[in-house]
């Protein structure tokens, strides 16, 4: 993979936003690899108030793996556990969980055309993982590609036009686990963040270019992203549509450990580092959430201060804001609210962040010092800055 990646462009394709040549309909899915993914299930379903939709697992034929598929608005989990590793997928599930811990192995992408899409990627240079098939049942057919991305994470392509079942063939419609909130905690998944080994950040960058046509539409490098101790790099490739948005981060050369290395460490090398989540009412989902026990950073009130004089005012008063340790930025565009878990797992990997944009589609830039301080004082409660 790393021979074929060197050979990548690196720079910004001249694609322009209404022809693309790897067109998408958005996220299908966040497919993790986890211990035991009925309890996963349950922590989702009450903390996250997300709703149980779908199953597939030892009860409708599938002896290897149990699979619980959780939607909110149109965000899609899907938690996956192995039972007993007979096969490739169910032994390489296995090791992913012992290597990694619980964490992301496919970021799947709906598109109009999966065999169209497989073709483009691969003849760009995408390492193809499973050509295009067909999988049927009584309610459609699903046409399904993968290709392989950073570390062990892959993309599988979904055509799923021709479907109306809950999930995908092989899955069943099943109860929610619990009664979820009466609104719902957020409404789709705006981006996931990826981090990459040092040097590495461009080549990714450059596989996004060629192999999906993505375009580059921010760069956080040098003082945008460092503290006192700490710093990255990172930039944000999207397709045409903006539907789809990858930040790619890489470590920086500082005085300690960064939050990205510390990632690396961890996760036994790069993967998915969070998953942006975006709400309509951060205030009632952040409420919700802490309530059902979830764990965000925080915040020291220095930080809101002074925070109208240069972010302005938002639709939520400021010692609101303060209150839930809400993060506020602004550019050119609007604004945005947003707010971090700390990581889900005792690995310190993946976790959530919680976004309500307001015409803004940046990713927190002014943010940035606080959020990385708030991250290095939770690594060195842990021994790891």
């Amino acid at each position: 993979m790393t021979e074929s990646l060197a050979n990548l462009e690196t720079t910004t394709p001249l694609t322009s936003r209404e022809a693309d040549p790897f067109p998408v309909k958005g996220m299908d899915a966040v497919v993790f690899a986890v211990g035991n993914a009925k309890q996963a299930a349950h922590y989702y379903s009450t903390a996250f108030g997300m709703k149980l939709v779908a199953y597939s697992g030892p009860e409708n034929g599938v002896r290897e793996t149990a699979s619980y598929v959780l939607t909110n608005g149109a965000a899609r989990f899907v938690l996956t556990s192995v039972i007993k590793a007979t096969t490739d997928r169910g032994r390489f599930l296995a090791e992913h969980v012992a290597d990694h811990g619980d964490g992301v192995v496919d970021l799947a992408i709906e598109v109009p055309d999966a065999r169209a899409a497989y073709a483009y990627a691969v003849e760009h240079g995408a390492r193809g993982l499973d050509e295009p098939y067909e999988v049927k049942d009584e309610h459609g057919t699903v046409v399904l590609a993968a290709i392989a991305t950073y570390g062990q994470t892959r993309h599988t392509l979904v055509e799923r036009k021709d479907y109306t079942g809950p999930y995908l063939p092989g899955y069943v419609a099943v109860d929610p686990l619990v009664e979820g909130p009466a609104k719902r905690t957020f409404q789709a998944i705006d981006h996931c963040v990826g981090n990459v080994e040092l040097g590495r950040m461009n080549e990714w960058v450059g596989f996004y270019n060629k192999v999906m046509g993505f375009t580059n539409m921010k760069e956080f490098v040098g003082d945008d992203i460092a503290t006192e101790y700490s710093a990255l790099m990172s930039k944000v490739v999207a397709d045409g549509t903006l539907k789809v948005k990858f930040p790619i981060n890489e470590p920086a050369i500082a005085k300690k450990k960064s939050q990205i290395d510390e990632y690396l460490e961890f996760y036994g090398g790069a993967g998915v580092q969070h998953i942006a989540l975006a709400s309509n009412d951060i205030v009632a989902t952040v409420r919700s959430m802490r309530a059902a026990g979830v764990s965000f950073l925080d915040t020291p009130d220095s930080y809101y201060d002074t925070l109208g004089e240069w972010a302005g005012e938002t639709r939520v008063p400021v010692e609101t804001l303060r209150e839930l340790k809400i993060l506020v930025d602004r550019d050119e565009d609007g604004y945005l609210l947003q707010i971090f878990t700390k990581p889900v797992q005792d690995r310190p990997t993946v976790f959530f962040e919680i976004i309500e944009r307001h015409g803004s589609m940046g990713f927190g830039k002014g943010n940035f010092k606080a959020l990385f301080e708030a991250i290095e004082r939770e690594q060195e409660k842990r021994g790891n800055l």
